[in-house]
């Protein structure tokens, strides 16, 4: 049994050895995607849409509770839509896809796929909006876009997929300013309670933010492989695409106002975060929140009498509080296991005569690979208890993880020699030129990534060129 396992994950290129192709194994080999006749286009598998179901249930829930109401924008937008906010269209325009026929006739006027849809939810708001009293309009929609992308990995970068995009209106600066942040909030609550992903909350620079964006934040991820990832943003818009677009309403005071907006999105990169957060040598690791299968009941010796009624009996006790399934295949237990490990799932419960005999099971978790014997009749406490435990043991690890990979720095010398010997987050000080900024990333590759909202002055002078610098700044190499 031990060879057949080792056998079943042989094929999964050990993460030390190559992280890019280990990353690549466990998509392909949990069955999370598929790869489409379209470069850059990915099939998202029933195993891998799960998970995605999961995120959006949570997150909608969230959005709803807040007052966010879900519509739909058209796929498709005309040109010269596109083209009225100046630094919008400027910032996308080179991964726009264009429709240029409709059947065999040529399009008077080009049409875009969409890459995001301020343009579209200013369109519709300068049509829906007149009053303060129509004011705030807070829409989330759910969708896909598509970014024409060069280079293409599964969930983190593709040319189409899934995310939501939350985009309100509002009457003053003050309250567009409140959602941004309270949306960035919402990212950074979900990511590490339901994720089990530790975050960094900040500011992007100017250099960095949103096109057509007065400022953008960022919730910011650190991999096992000590690369970071941007896991969700929300930016304020201020009056700028209200002035483009004519968005105004008259004011209590009777008169006429532009309206102030916000847009934050996350999407179907969370599940490459979560792969290279919590994965390991043997596949996914989900944090139990988040995972379709919470706990996967496998029989051993099923061919024995008694065995599968004992599994199905544990199942339809536990069906309408965990997350549960039974694998009755013909397959080895030790095929089972390792199946069961290589998607992930928190928790496997082993039933067989011996243990029906002793009126136990056996409960093995997947991110420590403890083994627990547990009395039948106090087998749905005791799962409960080790999911719960198992959401807040991945949470510490991966903050553990992060902060071992972070480091303060004060000269280039140890910037370039930190990323070199073990990449991470890099902690900095900057002086707030972008020139800086740009010679940093062309020096060692790396990024900003957010100034940070909880400070630390690490020094009195910039990092790059030493000239007083008062923001402490997260670097790192990105995805």
């Amino acid at each position: 049994m031990a060879q057949e396992q080792k056998k079943f994950v042989e094929d999964i290129t050990p993460m030390d050895v190559d992280f890019a192709k280990w990353y690549t194994d466990i998509v392909k080999k949990a069955d999370l995607v598929d790869y489409s006749h379209i470069k850059g286009c990915m099939i998202i598998r029933p195993y891998g849409y799960a998970i995605w179901e999961n995120i959006q249930k949570t997150l909608d829930s969230k959005f709803k509770e807040l007052g966010h109401e879900n519509v739909y924008m058209p796929m498709f937008i005309p040109e010269s839509l596109l083209q009225k906010e100046k630094d919008h269209v400027e910032g996308f325009a080179p991964e726009v896809a264009w429709v240029t026929h409709g059947g065999n006739e040529k399009l008077q006027e080009r049409l875009c796929v969409r890459p995001t849809s301020e343009t579209l939810f200013c369109d519709h708001y300068k049509n829906i909006i007149q009053s303060y009293r129509d004011l705030p309009k807070l829409y989330n929609q759910w969708c896909s876009v598509v970014r024409w992308e060069k280079t293409t990995r599964p969930f983190l970068r593709s040319c189409e997929f899934l995310w939501q995009e939350g985009h309100t209106a509002h009457a003053t600066a003050e309250e567009a300013m409140e959602e941004t942040k309270r949306m960035l909030n919402v990212y950074a609550w979900f990511c590490e309670n339901i994720l089990a992903m530790p975050v960094i909350k900040g500011q992007k620079t100017d250099k960095e933010k949103f096109a057509g964006a007065e400022s953008t934040f960022t919730i910011e991820s650190l991999m096992h492989s000590g690369i970071a990832l941007q896991a969700g943003t929300s930016h304020n818009f201020g009056d700028g695409f209200a002035k483009a677009f004519e968005i105004q309403f008259t004011d209590k005071d009777n008169k006429l106002k532009y309206v102030h907006q916000t847009s934050w999105g996350v999407t179907t990169r969370l599940i490459g975060a979560i792969i290279m957060v919590h994965g390991d040598d043997n596949g996914l690791v989900l944090p139990p929140a988040v995972a379709p299968v919470q706990l996967m009941i496998i029989p051993i010796a099923q061919h024995k009498p008694g065995v599968l009624e004992k599994a199905n009996d544990i199942y339809n006790k536990l069906a309408g509080n965990v997350r549960v399934k039974i694998d009755d295949s013909d397959k080895s237990p030790g095929f089972k296991f390792s199946d069961q490990e290589m998607r992930g799932i928190p928790l496997r419960l082993e039933i067989g005569p011996k243990d029906i005999e002793n009126n136990q099971a056996i409960l093995a978790r997947r991110d420590t690979g403890e083994k627990y014997t547990v009395c039948l009749d106090e087998i749905a406490t005791k799962i409960s208890e080790l999911l719960d435990t198992i959401q807040n043991d991945m949470f510490n690890a991966a903050k553990k993880h992060v902060e071992e990979r972070t480091f303060s720095v004060t000269d280039m010398e140890a910037f370039t020699k930190q990323l070199e010997e073990t990449p991470g987050f890099i902690k900095a000080m900057w002086c707030g030129d972008e020139a800086c900024e740009l010679k940093i990333k062309d020096l060692t590759g790396a990024s900003s990534r957010c100034i940070p909202f909880e400070q630390e002055k690490l020094s009195d002078k910039c990092v790059c060129c030493g000239k007083p610098a008062d923001k402490m700044v997260y670097w790192g190499k990105a995805y």
